[in-house]
């Protein structure tokens, strides 16, 4: 078989520091929303895959959780050790900055990257806030002496600028192999994960300044009844003031929160959805290494 027509997969962690961008590139790399995003640093807490299949080309990312420094509690080591094991098994790593900053959190991410024994891109994102733009090739110069980076370069992922250069980028690198996944499949999270999380990316929006992170959300149903989807959603916090939170003044906060579910979930199942939620106290829950496994996140 010649080189031309030869199938190419490959597993890509995109990695970095919270808040700069991972999940909306992924969302932008795939066409469509699979990882949720907001203004908040440690918006993605688990691993999630998004799958691209063109032509003869697979791309497996893996959206990992921002690399932090705080282990205090048990969900911020349980986020920490997704994003490292994503890096000990793939064959492209793609290691987010953002503009001309540099921070001892992008120091510490990029002790790990160096670990990694795959091909390094270097991604410096939200080029398009950048004040001075005079200021941009330095800082790029200067991290380039960082790390001996197979590529860098400057994109926007917000505006998708130089996102199809990037994976043309990431494709030279990508190795010879089967597909894994069907080519229609665009992650390997389930319907009730991706219901779940866009509750949480929902509270994240509307609550960030208020509401620390110590929310999440369990999906209790998800069941089709003819041409509705029913899901019920418990939404878990830790004090209960911030159950009044989450509710606001006359129910009015969590209106907003399942109607804006809502609306995506139906773009993204296709399908016209019933969704109730409800808010439960469960005290010290993103510390307590058992609630967390039964809660999903597994390997804590």
């Amino acid at each position: 078989m010649s080189t031309e027509t030869s199938p190419r997969c490959g597993y890509v962690a995109i990695v970095g520091r919270p808040n700069v961008g991972k999940s909306t590139l992924l969302n932008h790399l795939l066409g469509q929303k699979v990882s949720i995003t907001s203004r908040k640093p440690q918006t993605t807490r688990t691993n999630v895959l998004g799958i691209k299949t063109e032509g003869r080309n697979q791309l497996i990312f893996v959206d990992t959780p921002g690399v932090h420094m705080s282990h205090a509690k048990a969900i911020n080591r349980y986020m920490n050790k997704a994003a490292s094991d994503s890096l000990k098994h793939v064959d492209v790593v793609v290691f987010l900055v953002d503009r001309t900053k540099w921070t001892d959190e992008d120091s510490f991410v990029l002790e790990k990257v160096r670990a990694a024994k795959a091909p390094v891109i270097l991604v410096v994102n939200k080029v398009d806030l950048t004040s001075d733009k005079n200021a941009l090739l330095p800082h790029i110069q200067v991290l380039s002496e960082k790390h001996k980076f197979d590529e860098i370069i400057p994109i926007s992922a917000t505006q998708g600028h130089n996102v199809a250069e990037l994976e043309a980028l990431i494709d030279k690198f990508l190795p010879k192999s089967i597909h894994y996944f069907p080519e229609d499949q665009i992650t390997d999270r389930s319907q009730r994960f991706l219901a779940a999380e866009l509750v949480r990316e929902k509270i994240m929006r509307q609550l960030g300044e208020e509401l620390p992170y110590s929310v999440t959300v369990e999906i209790e149903e998800f069941k089709q009844v003819k041409h509705v989807l029913h899901i019920s959603a418990l939404i878990l916090v830790e004090r209960n003031g911030q159950k009044k939170i989450v509710i606001g003044d006359k129910g009015e906060q969590i209106k907003i929160i399942g109607r804006d579910a809502r609306k995506d979930m139906e773009k993204l199942f296709d399908s016209k959805i019933m969704l109730n939620l409800w808010v439960k106290v469960k005290s010290g829950w993103s510390d307590d290494e058992r609630a967390l496994k039964s809660l999903g996140y597994h390997d804590v």
